[in-house]
């Protein structure tokens, strides 16, 4: 099984609002498992669909290499929905396989509940203020077309611009394949 080249910053679906799943299928299955060996290949800790050239609605996550996260089992969150955020923001740097060598402090809300599907279409409800939590937000961005740049301060997102250009122009050289330009 191969991996997915990553869409990068530019790459139009990545603003594209991810379209929901009606069926779970063998394919959606195959394709989740690529996402999770490209999501691992690339050193990451979540993926969307977007993020390797499909617009679905759904992420995958696994935290378990993070310290202190070890137990934590790896998660398909399909059509997924968020219900709650927590009040208490908190401020965090992220990185993302969307936007290679750039790193940002992000303030979002520590806490989140979330509804999804599994992988065997039954609905769930996941409520945390960890880590986890963090990841799930990230992710749940790139499906209704968002990203770091946009959960910044201005200034901070102008100071990114020069990197931003870069990325778009493929002046980069990831550890793990990207898309090539895009030409829309």
């Amino acid at each position: 099984m191969n991996t997915f080249p990553v869409s990068v910053y530019g790459d139009a679906i990545l603003r594209e609002k991810a379209k929901k799943i009606t069926k779970i299928d063998d394919i959606i299955i195959e394709n989740i498992q690529r996402m999770f060996l490209t999501m691992r290949n690339a050193n990451g800790v979540g993926l969307a669909a977007n993020q390797v050239g499909w617009d679905k609605q759904i992420f995958v996550i696994d935290v378990s290499v993070v310290e202190d996260y070890e137990n934590v089992k790896p998660l398909v969150m399909i059509n997924p929905e968020i219900i709650e955020f927590g009040t208490e923001l908190e401020p965090y740097e992220e990185g993302c396989l969307s936007l290679p060598f750039i790193k940002a402090e992000v303030m979002r809300p520590k806490a989140v509940k979330i509804k999804y599907l599994d992988t065997d279409e039954n609905e769930q409800i996941i409520e945390d203020d960890t880590f986890l939590a963090r990841v799930i937000q990230h992710e749940y961005d790139h499906l209704i077309g968002k990203m770091i740049p946009d959960r910044v301060e201005s200034d901070l997102k102008k100071k990114m611009q020069h990197d931003l250009m870069r990325i778009m122009k493929r002046q980069i050289e990831p550890d793990y394949e990207i898309t090539e330009r895009d030409r829309k």
